[in-house]
């Protein structure tokens, strides 16, 4: 019998159309032997839809007309099973579409990548691929993200992170900046990915600039000093926290001095035809790099990934000052662009074993996760008195 896999891609993610391009990259290598691939397109109003014109591209060149093909549903727990049912529920007759073994979201950026899915899956009780809630959520957060990086002795650039407060005093806010980092420095959203809103200033007209732009996308920035001289280089991991594996590296070869949304997706306007997300990123693999330097990297991307207590794949995205050969770990991401099957294709990881693999760490945590114990048989409720409706004011325990 095949396992029924959903594949969860969308969202309401300023990465909305990233996420259905690497679902559709995927669900177009999953072994069809093993598996039955049910796409669930979410909306980016966070409405489910369920059909069969979401596994083509093609078809989302108009979304509205593609959902009138399709059916909203909801997810529902009945007993061990996940069901996908129909909403509105059907006067007459079963509302249910089809059952879900194994969910595998394809999403990238906030409130989906960053933990809020994984929490909607798990307390459905449904296995899912991919980094549970916590990694999720420490994935997604730069600043904390770079917190936990640093307690386990894996060098990242020094940072300060900054609010909405501190943005109402925005001349404040930049003599802070100024006097801590000077110029150049790199400004960010602390919780996106795809390089939305990530600028460098070089003065403080741009660092306004920067800062104001970064505050768009988000309620808190990070600013780090800029590397001069920097070459980036990156390399996904395989696994769990407790056995993992690097894949090749890979050199972005971009045009600007930082790698933008438009050099990721879009090739800067020159791509023909639709974008083939990460994978048409113009880059070399394996990096410009020397075999010590590879090895450092490939060592550190998995210590990374193992200390943030990852699962399934993930993208470790890595800055060298090339002025000191310094590298540095800069951040992670815990649902990558394409999967980076790119980066496993030139060890011999074919594309649908990666896929293969991925959801069989997903079933062997469930298992895992089944031997806990979560509940346990007590009688606190029995000896429970709240003193009528005074609440727990009233308690006697």
């Amino acid at each position: 019998m095949k396992i029924k896999v959903a594949v969860i891609f969308g969202g309401k993610s300023v990465e909305h159309e990233i996420s259905i391009i690497s679902a559709v990259q995927a669900m177009g290598y999953m072994d069809r032997e093993k598996y039955e691939v049910i796409p669930l397109y979410m909306t980016k109003e966070n409405a489910f839809y369920a059909g069969e014109d979401l596994e083509n591209i093609e078809s989302f060149k108009d979304i509205p007309a593609l959902l009138k093909k399709c059916t909203r549903v909801i997810l529902m727990q009945e007993g061990d099973k996940v069901n996908i049912v129909r909403y509105p529920l059907k006067k007459f007759g079963s509302s249910v579409l089809n059952s879900i073994d194994v969910a595998f979201p394809i999403v990238h950026g906030t409130n989906v990548e960053d933990g809020a899915l994984q929490g909607y899956l798990q307390t459905l009780g449904l296995p899912y691929v991919g980094c549970d809630v916590l990694a999720s959520a420490v994935g997604m957060n730069k600043y904390v993200m770079k917190t936990v990086f640093k307690d386990n002795g894996i060098p990242v650039l020094d940072c300060g992170c900054y609010n909405q407060n501190d943005f109402e005093d925005l001349e404040g806010l930049m003599d802070k900046i100024e006097a801590r980092f000077g110029y150049p420095v790199i400004v960010k959203p602390i919780n996106l990915g795809s390089s939305v809103g990530i600028s460098k200033a070089s003065d403080r007209d741009k660092l306004a600039d920067a800062l104001t732009l970064a505050f768009t996308f988000s309620a808190k920035v990070l600013v780090e000093h800029a590397i001069d001289q920097l070459q980036e280089v990156n390399c996904a991991v395989l696994g769990d926290e407790l056995e993992a594996e690097a894949s090749e590296c890979e050199q972005p070869l971009n045009g600007e001095e930082i790698l933008s949304y438009e050099d990721k997706y879009i090739g800067g306007g020159k791509q023909e035809g639709p974008s083939k997300g990460m994978a048409s990123l113009s880059r070399a693999i394996p990096a410009y790099i020397s075999d010590e330097m590879r090895d450092t990297i490939r060592t550190m991307a998995v210590k990374g990934f193992q200390c943030l207590g990852c699962n399934g794949v993930a993208r470790i995205d890595f800055m060298i000052d090339k002025a000191n050969g310094n590298v540095y770990l800069n951040e992670i991401n815990t649902i990558p662009g394409s999967l980076s099957f790119y980066l496993w294709e030139p060890i011999g990881v074919k594309y649908t074993e990666l896929l293969d693999r991925m959801i069989k760490l997903a079933l062997k945590r469930n298992r895992e996760n089944e031997r806990l114990t979560f509940s346990f048989d007590t009688n606190v409720l029995a000896g429970v008195k709240l003193g009528g409706t005074k609440g727990a004011k009233g308690s006697k325990m």
